[in-house]
C-alpha cells in the first residue's frame, strides 16, 4: 500500500489505470525474479537440476526475457512458442518441448534449433519424430512422457497424469515404447518424463509420480537403456484465496531431492504458474451497478476474453479495490461485458461500496490470463504492463479493432 493506495511495488494500481487504461495486465519484475531464486536456492543441493520456465503460462516476451536472463531454461509446446523463446535468445540446450500434437513442421523446427529433448507422448508421435529425423539426417533426442496414472486432487481440467488423461503413454505401456524407441536409428533415448496436473498442493502426489519413474528407471538400464534426465513437470500450487496454503518450494525441493539422489542423474523442472501466477493482476473500471433476483451486480470493464479461468475452471480470483475505503459491505457478484452468462469473474465478494469508475484490482491473474485471452465479442487484446521498483513500462500494446480485421478478406460479388 501506498497511502490507501493498492500498489504493485512501488506504484499504485490508479496511477497505472490512469497511465494504460483499463482493463490491463501489471507485473512485477522483482516478484518474477523473486519465485525463480527460491526454485534455485531449493534446489542447490542437487546441482544437477535444469529450471525449463513453461511457456503456456505467460508467453509475453518481457517475461520470457527476465527468466532468459537469470539463466532460466524452457518448456514449450508449440512452434509459436519455440520462436518467442528464440526471440529472446534461449539456450538450445535448456528447452524441452512437450505436447500431445507436434506436426511435423514444428518436429523439424525443433531439431534445427538443437533442442535438449522432446517429451514424446504417443507411439505414433514416436515415429513421427524418428520419420523426420531420417529426413533430416539427425537423432532426435527424446524422453517419454509416462503417464503415471496419479490423482493430484486438483481441478479435473489440470489433472494430467490419470488413465483417463490425453496426455502421455500409461505406465504400463510405457516400457514397450522404450524398447521400440531405443531399437529406431534415428531416436536417441535420454530421458523420462511425468507431469500430473497443475495446482497441486499435497506433495504426495509428487512423490508417488516420481517412485514410480524411478522403478521404471531401473528397468530401463537393466536393459542398457540409460536415462540421463528425470522430467517431473510442474505444478505446484500457488495461494489464490487467503485461505490456500501451498507448500514452499523448500518443502517440495526436499522431497524430490530425496528421491532423485538415489537415481543420481539430471534433474528437470517445469514450473509455470509458481513462477508468474501471484507477480500478475489485472486492473477493472466498475462499469455499472444494478440489483436482480436479490444479486447486486457490479459490472466491470474486463471480461471472460481477458480473464478465462474462472468461467472455463470456476477458478476463484480475490478482488480488491485500488483504493481503501471506509464505505458500507456490499456484497456483490463481479461480472463482464461479454454477451454469455458464465462470464462471471467472481461471486459473492464483499466490498466496500463500488462508485461507479472506481478501479478494482483482479490478483494473482499472472498465470493463464493475458495468454489464454481472445477477441470474443470482437473485444482488442489488452496490454500488459511490467512494473519495476517505480518504473512502469508498456510490454505489450493495446490491439487495435482495425488489427482484428488485418487477416480476414471480404469476398466480393461476382
Amino acid at each position: 500500500m501506498i497511502g490507501d493506495n493498492l500498489s504493485i511495488e512501488n506504484v499504485t494500481f490508479e496511477s497505472l489505470a490512469n497511465e494504460f487504461g483499463t482493463p490491463c495486465y501489471v507485473y512485477s519484475k522483482e516478484m518474477l525474479i523473486n519465485e525463480f531464486l527460491e526454485y534455485e536456492k531449493a534446489f542447490e543441493s542437487y546441482p544437477k537440476t535444469t529450471i525449463c520456465y513453461s511457456v503456456k503460462a505467460n508467453s509475453n516476451l518481457s517475461v520470457l526475457n527476465i527468466f532468459n536472463s537469470l539463466g532460466s531454461g524452457f518448456d514449450i509446446v508449440s512452434e509459436g512458442e519455440l520462436e518467442r523463446i528464440k526471440k529472446v535468445g534461449a539456450d538450445p540446450k535448456k528447452v524441452v518441448f512437450s505436447g500431445v500434437a507436434k506436426s511435423d513442421n514444428e518436429i523439424i523446427k525443433a531439431l534445427e534449433f538443437g533442442i535438449l529433448f522432446f517429451n514424446v507422448e504417443s507411439f505414433d508421435e514416436l515415429r513421427a519424430i524418428d520419420r523426420v529425423s531420417g529426413q533430416l539426417g539427425v537423432r532426435a533426442r527424446i524422453s517419454i512422457r509416462v503417464n503415471p496414472d496419479i490423482d493430484p486432487k486438483t481441478h479435473p481440467y489440470i489433472s494430467t497424469g490419470l488413465k483417463t488423461s490425453k496426455f502421455g503413454i500409461a505406465i504400463e505401456d510405457s516400457f514397450e515404447a522404450y524398447v521400440e524407441a531405443s531399437r529406431m536409428k534415428n531416436i536417441e533415448v535420454v530421458g523420462i518424463d511425468a507431469h500430473i496436473g497443475s495446482q497441486i498442493f499435497d506433495l504426495k502426489p509428487f512423490e508417488d509420480s516420481l517412485e514410480r519413474l524411478e522403478n521404471l528407471f531401473y528397468q530401463l538400464k537393466d536393459l542398457k537403456i540409460n536415462i540421463e534426465f528425470v522430467d517431473i513437470g510442474g505444478g505446484l500450487g500457488i495461494k489464490y484465496k487467503d485461505s490456500d496454503t501451498p507448500p514452499t518450494k523448500q518443502e517440495f525441493a526436499s522431497r524430490i531431492i530425496k528421491i532423485m539422489r538415489k537415481i543420481d542423474c539430471n534433474l528437470v523442472l517445469e514450473p509455470g504458474r509458481s513462477l508468474v501466477g501471484n507477480a500478475g493482476f489485472l486492473v477493472t473500471k466498475a462499469l455499472y451497478k444494478k440489483t436482480s433476483n436479490e444479486k447486486n451486480f457490479l459490472i466491470v470493464d474486463a471480461g471472460m476474453n481477458d480473464l478465462l479461468r474462472p468461467s472455463l475452471y470456476g477458478a476463484f480470483h480475490k478482488v480488491s479495490r485500488s483504493v481503501k475505503s471506509s464505505g458500507s459491505m456490499e456484497s456483490y457478484d463481479i461480472v463482464g461485458p461479454i454477451c454469455e452468462t458464465g462470464d462471471v469473474i467472481a461471486h459473492d465478494v464483499n466490498l466496500n461500496e463500488v462508485n461507479l469508475g472506481e478501479n478494482l484490482v483482479i490478483h494473482s491473474a499472472g498465470a493463464y490470463g493475458s495468454v489464454m485471452s481472445s477477441n470474443y465479442n470482437s473485444r482488442p487484446r489488452v496490454p500488459e504492463v511490467l512494473v519495476s521498483g517505480t518504473k512502469s513500462s508498456l510490454i505489450r500494446k493495446k490491439e487495435l479493432i482495425v488489427q482484428l480485421f488485418q487477416n480476414e478478406v471480404i469476398l466480393q460479388d461476382e
